[in-house]
């Protein structure tokens, strides 16, 4: 089996992965799994009656930030308790969720108020957001240019889908990168009380964060696009190659082509005699063949003296007298 056809199955095979783990990633919620521990924090609020013991009681009961949630790029969930200041909906996958507010439009100029972290975070998610929309389609042009490819077997139209791949692998990594840019602000910077850096301590003690599954499917769509992508530009050589094969292959079959009589003015007759040379392209074929002599007519110039002699009228002679 060519190198090119089984090449060309394995990358299409990766690359439908890669878009499938991506398209997962992009629409489900579990990239940060955030457990809180209330029953602990509620225990701490009743054993200390500090003057914000109050404040935390009415945090832990209302502010959403204090319940177990997941999170991802567009919604938070509550896979448990479900906080009652919140506007939550169910989500297409039966999940109580809220939305993830990017200010998109900013009608009531709520961002004018934010710090400068909180902006730049703003814009970081934001444009995690851009990227892995613009990944999406390079990866629908790499769809169509593949198809094209395999159906003509072009090694120019697997090389434009390579290079697709490639271009999805490196947005989708940017994408991933810019995510944990906004991980990073929230985590050092001062950007929202609802975010690590401003929680109380007694909410860091007793909150556990880690990366969720969808978090893992979007790392291994960025590498499966790699993947896909040294397949295609591997395929591309493998096909070029088979074709330069056949063209060499081909080349002993082909049938030598002679020349015609119809290619000459004279047509396979030789030139008439006392025509010049000058005007032999000018003439017919036809013509060539009338002035030209029939075999039974005999060949050359000695001929036609010989009928021009036996034609001419012969001298005088006198008769001698009776």
């Amino acid at each position: 089996m060519p190198c090119s056809a089984v090449t060309l199955s394995i990358a299409t095979i990766t690359a439908i992965v890669a878009a499938a783990l991506m398209a997962i990633a992009f629409s489900t919620d579990n990239w940060l799994y955030i457990e809180v521990k209330r029953s602990n924090i509620q225990s701490y609020v009743s054993q200390n009656a500090a003057s914000n013991s109050q404040t935390l009681l009415d945090s832990l009961n209302n502010k959403y930030y204090f319940y177990t949630r997941t999170r991802g790029l567009f919604r938070i969930c509550y896979p448990k308790e479900r906080p009652p200041t919140v506007e939550i909906y169910l989500s297409p996958v039966e999940t109580h969720c809220s939305n993830v507010d990017y200010f998109i439009p900013d009608e009531n100029n709520e961002t004018k108020g934010l710090s400068d972290d909180a902006m730049n975070r703003l814009h970081m998610a934001r444009s995690t957001i851009a990227l892995f929309i613009v990944a999406f389609l390079s990866l629908f042009i790499a769809f169509w240019t593949g198809v094209v490819g395999c159906w003509k077997r072009s090694p120019g139209n697997i090389t434009a889908t390579a290079i697709l791949m490639l271009v999805t692998c490196l947005l989708s990594a940017g994408a991933m990168a810019l995510w944990h840019g906004v991980e990073f602000y929230e985590k050092e910077k001062v950007v929202g009380e609802e975010f690590y850096q401003q929680w109380p301590s007694v909410l860091k003690n007793n909150s556990s964060i880690w990366y969720d599954w969808s978090y893992i499917l979007a790392w291994l769509a960025v590498g499966v696009s790699l993947g896909s992508s040294i397949l295609f530009f591997s395929a591309a050589v493998c096909l070029g190659k088979e074709k330069r094969r056949e063209q060499q292959n081909n080349v002993q079959y082909i049938m030598p082509v002679y020349p015609q009589k119809q290619q000459y003015a004279y047509a396979g007759y030789p030139p008439p005699a006392g025509v010049p040379r000058a005007l032999l392209p000018r003439l017919t074929v036809r013509t060539l063949q009338l002035l030209s002599p029939r075999p039974d007519e005999g060949s050359g110039d000695g001929d036609l003296r010989q009928r021009g002699r036996s034609a001419s009228p012969r001298p005088h002679q006198p008769q001698p007298p009776n």
